[in-house]
């Protein structure tokens, strides 16, 4: 059973903190907030102690997501133990999660697009730095990734 999610990308202030918060509201709609525990990290220290992006934080409110309290922190070791699932935003940070992941934790690292329907399979590409076009297009992905995980989750409770 999977109780525990960590969503990984770059820096941890577009991607991943969007996808934690969209998974988190749809649990708290599912009934499900308690059960499951939901966190994000970076890959790199680029960006450490800060806040979600502004254009991140922007359009995620506009879709009626709250990661306003999200403080940007990068994968520590222990997390490989401490979650059930640990989700890569793109393909480069799979590859880049399973050379460093104990042995005992790989097969609990995954693409992220691999729960979504529309885009399944895809990367969500890096938003930083680009158009407010880019961030409209990564929140679709996301909201996407995280329908198909909250269907599962509920599922399987």
């Amino acid at each position: 059973m999977i109780r525990s999610i960590l969503f990984v990308c770059t820096a941890n202030i577009c991607r991943s903190p969007t996808a934690e918060g969209v998974l988190r509201k749809l649990l708290t709609t599912a009934g499900l907030a308690d059960s499951v525990a939901i966190a994000s990290a970076g890959t790199h220290d680029y960006h450490l102690g800060k806040p979600t992006f502004p254009l991140a934080m922007e359009v995620a409110k506009r879709r009626g997501y709250d990661i306003t309290s999200h403080v940007a922190r990068q994968l520590k070791g222990n997390d490989f133990d401490e979650y059930d699932l640990i989700l890569a935003m793109d393909a480069s940070h799979l590859r880049s999660l399973r050379s460093i992941a104990p042995t005992r934790c790989k097969q609990k690292i995954e693409l992220f697009l691999e729960y979504g329907d529309k885009f399944h399979g895809k990367d969500v590409p890096d938003p930083y730095g680009g158009k407010p076009e880019a961030f409209e297009l990564a929140i679709d992905m996301i909201e996407d990734g995280c329908r198909g995980l909250a269907d599962l989750l509920v599922r399987v409770r």
